[in-house]
């Protein structure tokens, strides 16, 4: 029997899930956006597959240990699953800019991961998140992409965007406006 493929959110972390402080460099700083986990509910409940992805240079820049950025991880996926959110995998590069890995976004390795582990239908998924790094990342992976205006997004439409070629498939003012966007409620 071959396996149902499923639509889905890749989701950036820092200011789309949680609230931008620059380097989230202490488990006390770690603050959830208003309505992100009615909004993932809502993606999961329409059998979204949901999954993290975002770079994480601090530890290759000697801010704080690799650990740190697990046990963040781990935080957000257990206050969400007590909303009953469900993140499937979190994906995470930890290299330094320099490396010139392929994991780092907005290179598409860490999708290529969820792509090789998970029945995903790339026709109907995308990546959200508050930087044009997330939009180039769909769609150099040939999804859609959303830009998010929490975070960093507000300066990224505003100073980032038009110099750019990539254009975001929609801009949302938060996550929950995004879904809604999704799921074709707009």
């Amino acid at each position: 029997m071959v396996e149902q493929l499923k639509p889905a959110v890749f989701l950036d972390r820092d200011g789309t899930i949680n609230e931008e402080v620059g380097y989230l460099n202490h488990p006390s700083r770690l603050k959830l956006l208003p309505g992100v986990a009615e909004a993932l509910k809502r993606l999961t409940d329409r059998g979204y597959l949901l999954f993290v992805v975002t770079n994480q240079s601090g530890p290759a820049r000697g801010y704080f240990p690799e650990e740190l950025v697990f046990k963040i991880n781990s935080m957000i996926e257990r206050r969400l699953k007590r909303r009953g959110v469900k993140i499937e995998e979190f994906f995470v590069c930890l290299h330094h800019p320099n490396d010139n890995c392929s994991c780092r976004k907005p290179k598409t390795g860490l999708l290529e991961l969820a792509f090789k582990k998970y029945p995903i239908d790339r026709e109907r998924s995308f990546v959200i998140g508050d930087r044009l790094i997330d939009v180039e990342l769909a769609k150099n992976a040939g999804l859609k992409g959303i830009l998010v205006l929490t975070g960093y997004g507000k300066g990224e439409l505003e100073y980032v965007l038009p110099k750019k070629e990539v254009k975001p498939d929609f801009i949302a003012k938060n996550l929950k406006e995004a879904v809604s966007y999704i799921l074709g409620e707009l």
